[in-house]
């Protein structure tokens, strides 16, 4: 990266709401890269893990932004809880007096939900759970957050999903709690488009591919460094991005100045890669969900061979 496109956000302040791990993470190092002062929000620290009860932290996701050129700020928040998240976006106001980004990815539901399960057979309360983990605390957030957002022009929000609208329009995915939470996002940023784009900001679904979250990796055995070794298992793992590439597609956007043609649009890292030419870490340009419609679903032979 030259040093004209490491500092594009420079002077430009985002919150990445729920950036404790996976795509968050990645999100926020990416800004971060690029010059922005980044508030990480999320309920796991060093004192006290959520109940993912995983060792990712938030003042890690702050370290990481940093390093990597930015300022990156940690607050404990619970995105359920109004007055904690009103106590965020306020915190930001006194110090910052701005908002350029939103980055809505609070989501917490891996342990929820179950595969294929009909709604009368998965766990109720899990499945409510989730549902108020992942369409909730992103009402809770945009409320409080984005007056702040529009006080400037040029706002960008981003919803952060599963599935491009297209996608996810004629397959059932996962369960019933899993598929209406990431509809119910996607829709979220529709709607949020209508409401403020003609205030001057922009409202965008955005989903990675086969995510290499931490999650994942610990799920098939491997590290970033080794993760093809998971082919073995799982060809079509070959597919799959880091966090970064979707950090690098958020990073993209808020530098657009023309950033308001996206607006209510339902968006995908490999899509907006092909359009601003960022890569992955390795230099690929992953297309997961091209791949997933055209190779994975027929159940044809693993081969990435023109989708990265």
């Amino acid at each position: 990266m030259t040093e004209e496109a490491r500092r594009t956000l420079e002077g430009k302040v985002a919150l990445v709401a729920g950036a404790t791990r996976g795509a968050g993470r990645g999100i926020a190092v990416e800004l971060g890269a690029r010059g922005a002062t980044v508030y990480v929000s999320g309920r796991s620290t060093r004192g006290r893990r959520s109940e993912y009860d995983r060792p990712e932290t938030i003042e890690e996701t702050a370290e990481l932004v940093t390093a990597a050129g930015g300022r990156g700020i940690p607050v404990v928040a619970d995105h359920l809880v109004p007055d904690q998240v009103a106590a965020l976006v306020g915190r930001i106001d006194a110090e910052q007096g701005r908002l350029h980004v939103l980055v809505n990815d609070i989501w917490g539901g891996e342990r929820l939900f179950e595969w294929e399960s009909t709604v009368w057979e998965h766990d109720l309360d899990n499945g409510l759970r989730l549902l108020r983990l992942a369409v909730e605390t992103h009402a809770v957030t945009s409320h409080h957050a984005l007056p702040l957002l529009l006080r400037e022009p040029g706002g960008l929000l981003v919803e952060m999903t599963d599935g491009t609208a297209e996608y996810n329009a004629s397959r059932y995915r996962v369960s019933f709690f899993y598929d209406i939470a990431k509809s119910a996002v996607m829709r979220m940023a529709f709607a949020l488009g209508h409401e403020v784009g003609p205030r001057g900001a922009t409202a965008v679904a955005l989903t990675p591919g086969w995510l290499r979250s931490e999650m994942m990796l610990e799920t098939f055995g491997v590290t970033e460094a080794n993760w093809r070794d998971a082919l073995e298992k799982v060809p079509h793992f070959g597919i799959s991005e880091t966090p970064s590439y979707v950090g690098r597609a958020v990073a993209a956007l808020a530098a657009d100045p023309e950033l308001a043609r996206w607006n209510g649009q339902s968006l995908s890292s490999g899509q907006l890669a092909a359009v601003y030419g960022f890569t992955d870490l390795d230099g690929s340009r992953p297309d997961a969900w091209r791949y997933m419609v055209e190779v994975q679903d027929p159940d044809r032979p693993a081969d990435t061979t023109g989708y990265r």
